[in-house]
């Protein structure tokens, strides 16, 4: 626990109420910081994880995601919870967060802005019927077309199209997923791999179109199909286009904040180039101290763990952020955990236990470490293959296939 002292900031604002927002505010009063405390958020929802809206809410099992705290929460512990607004200037100068109705002085700042989906600049995108899948209310409105008998194309084979492919046939709905390259996730996992997640959908009745990309979308104010590279067109009522998300930077980036690697370039401690700005999540391209390059990751572990991290920072503890990248991801009656992180198509691959049967944990490896390890419905060895990422110590292959992992 970081102590308070008359050196801490008496102000400090973060923008951006999502995971990584609201955990780095719970931290900074678990902590003890007793100062002016303002959290930032463009949705009129309270914070809330992620994960569920691709999973438990899609799938009907929940209607809520799981909120990070409940409203009363906030206001037990002083902290100022502004939601339905926009952060549209920050004045380094003057120490200062413009919205549209007022101004928050900060003396430290935390960005926390996220990430905003990715969209196809194609003819017919801007049609009715075509979703994105980020927030509470993208979950609802699509969870309401995975009907029993709707066509829906999902395009991109990635995790999100992946989870939606699940859902939208446990709904009952027809599913074509179309994606450009080889595999679905074959950036990720690589080919072998991906052509055992490839099977999955196959075996649920999803229809594969890989190597194809999409041209266009037809309809006449609706979305009707969609039209793909190779020439020919499938039918859809609703389409989901999960090709990834761009960092929310702009408002960064005007501030003249150093960037890197479509993010904000951030030093081991999560400080950007302005000593009194920080920033978490998606957003943040982070100098890690475990990697030779800089890190930008778009997963839940990341920004609830880096804003919980970076609370101490905020009150100048100093301290790198060095844990390794984790996710997770449900398909099914597949359950997958991600440690690491792997060049796929440059590192070792080694599987222990059954690939066909998706009952398997692979491991990448290069120098003789494990640079990443992805458990795949075998759930004894979590803490092992931590030690195994987290280490990177010389490991021997027969002891991954067939022996002890501790």
């Amino acid at each position: 626990m970081t102590s308070t002292s008359a050196a801490q900031p008496s102000r400090i604002v973060i923008i951006g109420a999502s995971l990584a927002g609201a955990s780095a505010a719970i931290a900074l009063r678990e902590q003890g910081y007793a100062g002016e405390l303002t959290l930032l958020g463009d949705e009129i929802d309270l914070p809330y994880e992620r994960p569920p809206l691709s999973k438990a809410v899609l799938l009907g099992d929940a209607n809520e995601p799981d909120w990070v705290k409940d409203e009363a929460y906030y206001a037990d512990q002083n902290i100022i919870l502004v939601r339905g607004t926009v952060a549209s200037r920050i004045d380094r100068d003057r120490r200062v967060v413009v919205t549209s109705g007022a101004e928050y002085g900060y003396d430290k700042l935390l960005l926390a802005t996220g990430s905003t989906p990715r969209r196809l600049n194609v003819p017919g995108g801007d049609l009715d019927g075509l979703h994105t899948l980020r927030s509470y209310p993208d979950s609802l409105a699509l969870r309401s077309r995975l009907t029993a008998g709707a066509a829906v194309v999902i395009v991109c084979a990635g995790w999100i199209g992946c989870e939606v492919a699940a859902a939208a046939r446990k709904r009952g709905a027809s599913v074509v997923m179309i994606d450009p390259l080889t595999q679905p996730l074959v950036r990720v996992v690589g080919e072998q791999v991906g052509a055992a997640f490839a099977g999955l959908h196959r075996d649920h009745g999803v229809d594969l179109r890989l190597g194809t990309g999409v041209n266009g979308f037809l309809g006449d104010g609706r979305v009707s199909g969609v039209r793909l590279s190779d020439g020919s067109s499938v039918p859809a009522d609703t389409v989901v286009v999960g090709i990834g998300v761009i960092p929310n930077v702009a408002l960064a980036e005007a501030a003249g904040l150093d960037l890197a690697d479509g993010g904000i370039a951030v030093d081991a401690t999560l400080r950007t180039s302005d000593p009194d700005i920080y920033a978490a999540g998606d957003i943040a391209a982070h100098d890690h101290p475990k990697y030779a390059e800089r890190v930008r990751v778009e997963h839940w572990a990341a920004a609830k763990d880096q804003g919980t991290h970076v609370a101490g920072n905020l009150l100048g503890a100093e301290q790198p952020y060095e844990l390794r990248p984790f996710f997770f991801s449900d398909q099914y009656d597949l359950g997958c955990e991600y440690r690491g992180l792997a060049d796929a198509g440059r590192d070792r691959l080694v599987i222990r236990g059954d690939l066909n049967a998706l009952d398997f944990t692979a491991f990448w490896l290069r120098d003789g470490g494990v640079t990443a390890a992805m458990n795949v419905n075998q759930w004894d060895d979590g803490d092992a293959l931590q030690e195994l990422v987290d280490s990177g110590r010389p490991v021997e292959i027969d002891q991954l296939i067939s022996g002890s992992l501790s």
